[in-house]
């Protein structure tokens, strides 16, 4: 009896270390929302220089992440070509490849014609800080580096100038 007493105290202490584990990981991996600071990171682009996040602070950046075969974001492609040509030097516009190998980013860069700044993600490592499940999904960042809002979707450059000049310090000219 007093064995079976013991075997059963010793598989609820570790089942209790094993669930406050689980709690205290998860806490850790929440994903960024509005309001929160944007999670930092430093990822290559396509010159081979390491960017990151953190190289923008003080400016106003719109990170949009994106695959090449994605449908959607080939729809939006022209649009944030357009904002990049109107605004690039007011606000920093980041693509983020999800997943994929540079030489399919340089054949859409090449086919859109695109002067933004591209970073590869190879193993996907921001989407799950960021809370990305699909692709086109834009964060509008402030000068601080803080995440104003989250859209879910291809955007037109009207859009985009519209949801930067409701965050942004000084607006659009």
């Amino acid at each position: 009896m007093t064995r079976k007493i013991i075997r059963i105290s010793t598989l609820i202490v570790i089942l209790l270390g094993f669930g406050w584990a689980a709690i205290s990981l998860g806490k850790n991996s929440k994903a960024a929302e509005v309001g929160d600071q944007a999670p930092d990171f430093t990822l290559e682009d396509m010159d081979e220089n390491m960017v990151s996040l953190s190289d923008y602070s003080g400016e106003f950046v719109v990170l949009n992440f994106f695959a090449s075969w994605c449908p959607p974001c080939r729809e939006e492609a022209p649009e944030l070509q357009a904002f990049e040509e109107a605004y690039g030097d007011q606000a920093k516009l980041l693509i983020l490849s999800r997943a994929e190998p540079k030489v399919n980013v340089e054949e859409f860069i090449e086919e859109f014609r695109s002067t933004s700044t591209y970073l590869l993600d190879p193993n996907d490592s921001m989407a799950k800080p960021y809370g990305v499940t699909g692709q086109p999904e834009t964060f509008f960042i402030d000068e601080q580096g803080v995440i104003r809002y989250h859209h879910i979707g291809p955007m037109t450059k009207e859009f985009m100038v519209e949801t930067v000049n409701k965050f942004k310090e000084t607006p659009l000219k």
